[in-house]
């Protein structure tokens, strides 16, 4: 790494916006799990857009790749860079001012270093809700859950963060500001820049602050955990109660139970609601800005008449926040619990929730042809098609031995999900994870499109080099 470089960078960053030293950099040179691991040059830290803006032309001029980084807790090794050493990664750590709520327009323009977790209460605060919601959102950026359009449990109401953004200001490879910070809910002046950049990760331009859309507190919810035999059941069931409950139905959840026994065997405290095992479950939410709704009799009569129309084995309603509290463990501590069972493959996949069904059925049967006694931890949206299909090695079965089957068993799980006109990530993105799959898999024309797009924002390709494409 050029000296001067360091230095012209060291002028405009300080030292705190500087980082060389390498128990300091660390941190930011692997992901959370350690799955990927990589070298850097050095750490920058800019603490406004123009430090940003300044950065970025600096490291133009100079030749120098860029990988911009957020909370650093995405799945897919998005934010973590190669093992060159020649690399120098943007951390938007710093950035973490909430620079207006406008109440009477529901909107609220943070920056990309804001914590999801610090969003969310400082909507709550204003009496308004910021609706995105995942397992790390103590720990991710606003800026991460953009540069991968995050999703979480309540895009059934509310959408992903494409649905939640109005307006972005992004830094250009080039070091331009492009500012974008429009509250509008309507602008028809031409194309949408703003959904170039939102799912990019990074590669077409550093997102440094964004509208977002906020809507009314949520003062009343019912919450529900019910037994069913199939997948079929599931989705029938999302219509019956989309046709009781309309948008108050802000969670769907399913899960197998493979993913429950995990939870019921490695998290401390859980407890299984029935007495009966079943082969599948719903966690049910609705939810409704009114404190006086009547949810739980809205509920208890559409789930009663789906046990008697069959789609239902059983289900309980939780009588206090509580018991809401600790159906919603036994859902958000699946990835963890698996973790507990040694290699795991994770596979984040989409498609037409119609065809949920056929996808758990028959990559089910193939997978246990390929393998037998694969364990499926099979968990996720029903809402919006996107299930989380994992799959644990067979007990007593070696780790090496399974994990050299990755190939073979991944490969069924996309080529099922392609079958059904789906997408092999839903909510996590590509990142260096899915790159390679993703040429396979993912149609030549849209390739092409955004490769072109690539070379026409970022033409000497030094925005978050090797992801995506």
């Amino acid at each position: 790494m050029d000296d001067a470089l360091l230095q012209r960078l060291h002028a405009v960053l300080g030292d705190a916006g500087l980082l060389l030293d390498p128990q300091r950099m660390a941190p930011y040179l692997s992901d959370w799990r350690n799955a990927y691991r990589g070298k850097a040059a050095a750490v920058l830290r800019p603490a406004s857009t123009d430090e940003v803006a300044a950065a970025v032309r600096l490291c133009q001029q100079a030749g120098v790749a860029l990988v911009p980084q957020g909370g650093n807790t995405g799945l897919c090794g998005g934010s973590i860079p190669d093992a060159s050493g020649e690399q120098l990664v943007l951390s938007l750590a710093r950035m973490q001012r909430i620079r207006e709520l406008d109440v009477h327009n529901d909107t609220v323009t943070v920056e990309a270093g804001v914590i999801l977790a610090r969003l969310q209460q400082a909507a709550a605060e204003a009496g308004r809700l910021f609706p995105l919601s995942l397992g790390a959102e103590g720990s991710c950026t606003v800026g991460g859950n953009l540069a991968t359009n995050a999703g979480g449990t309540a895009v059934l109401r509310y959408g992903n963060m494409r649905e939640l953004t109005l307006g972005l200001e992004v830094v250009l490879p080039d070091g331009q500001i492009w500012n974008g910070l429009r509250g509008l809910r309507k602008d028809n002046t031409g194309y949408d820049l703003k959904q170039l950049f939102i799912g990019a990760e990074g590669t077409l331009g550093i997102i440094t602050a964004a509208v977002l859309k906020l809507y009314p507190a949520i003062r009343r919810r019912a919450t529900a955990w019910a037994a069913l035999v199939d997948a079929e059941s599931a989705v029938a069931l999302l219509g019956t109660l989309r046709g009781y409950c309309g948008e108050r139905l802000s969670g769907f959840e399913l899960m197998s139970r493979q993913s429950l026994d995990f939870v019921l065997r490695h998290q401390p405290g859980s407890v299984d609601p029935f007495d009966t095992v079943y082969p599948w479950y719903l966690l049910v939410e609705l939810s409704d800005p009114a404190a006086a709704a009547a949810l739980d009799e809205t509920l208890q009569v559409a789930l009663g008449e789906s046990v008697e129309l069959g789609l239902l084995q059983d289900a309980v309603i939780a009588s206090s926040q509580a018991q809401a509290a600790a159906l919603w463990r036994l859902r958000e501590g699946i990835s963890e619990a698996q973790n507990h069972e040694g290699p795991s493959l994770k596979h984040d996949i989409s498609v037409p929730i119609s065809s949920i069904p056929a996808f758990i059925a028959g990559t089910g049967a193939r997978l246990q042809e390929a393998l037998p006694g694969v364990r499926i931890v099979c968990y996720g949206h029903v809402g919006d098609g996107n299930l989380h299909y994992n799959l644990s090695k067979p007990p007593g079965m070696e780790d090496a031995a399974f994990l050299a089957q990755s190939p073979q068993l991944t490969g069924q799980v996309f080529d099922a999900t392609l079958a059904l006109n789906g997408s092999i990530s839903a909510e996590h993105g590509l990142g260096q994870a899915k790159r390679e799959a993703a040429r396979l898999y993912k149609n030549p024309l849209e390739q092409a499109l955004m490769r072109a797009l690539k070379d026409t924002l970022d033409p000497k390709g030094l925005m978050n080099p090797g992801k995506v494409l």
